[in-house]
């Protein structure tokens, strides 16, 4: 007898809630969605930059004294040059 989606390993689990998208109730297979469709409109969302996580502002692109992209974390061969 196959299990019911809503068990795992035959213990119940709890109810998934509500599909973020379109507020109907979630199927346990697209959880959190209720669907395909709502999961696919969340992805689409992402992907086209609708959602973001937000950063701060100290974010941004480091430049050098010359405003020039800095590379974080990497040496830049005049970091040790000392002038004449």
């Amino acid at each position: 007898m196959p299990l019911d989606p809503s068990e795992v390993a035959g213990v119940p689990q709890p109810a998934a809630g509500r599909c973020p998208i379109c507020r109907q109730p979630a199927d346990y297979a697209h959880r959190p969605f209720c669907s395909r469709r709502c999961a696919d409109i969340d992805l689409a969302r992402w992907l086209t930059g609708t959602y973001a996580i937000a950063g701060s502002a100290d974010d941004g692109p480091v430049h050098n004294d010359d405003g020039q992209l800095k590379s974080e974390g990497r040496r830049q061969p005049d970091d040790d040059m000392v002038d004449p």
